[in-house]
């Protein structure tokens, strides 16, 4: 594994652990906009801290890796669908988009494509 790969493993579970921990209020604002239920809600902030806590695991055990990152770019790719759904402005997509070309280079790393 690249140190790039390694960075990009960080900077994912960084931003999640920082957005589900710190600023979980906007995450609840979020969630209440797109009408969708506290439960989903927290199942999705459990699945992807559980994600997030593996990709760094994924540091030692690569083998982590891969089911880690694609797990987290699906839910990257919610957020783009919701933040669309709600009709946010660009700077709303961008977060979780960036998130997602970051998963996919990690997935792809992972599974063996050279990038």
């Amino acid at each position: 594994m690249g140190i790039t790969v390694a960075v990009a493993q960080l900077v994912i579970a960084l931003s999640v652990f920082v957005v589900w921990v710190a600023r979980l209020s906007n995450v609840e604002r979020e969630f209440r906009e797109y009408h969708l239920p506290d439960l989903v809600r927290n199942l999705v902030g459990a699945t992807k801290i559980a994600a997030a806590t593996l990709l760094v695991a994924g540091l030692w055990f690569p083998a982590l890796v891969f089911p880690a990152a694609v797990t987290m770019g699906g839910l990257m790719l919610s957020a783009q669908y919701f933040h669309f759904k709600v009709r946010h402005s660009l700077v709303k997509y961008m977060p979780s988009f960036a998130l997602l070309v970051l998963c996919v280079y990690v997935a792809l790393s992972a599974y063996g494509v050279v990038i």
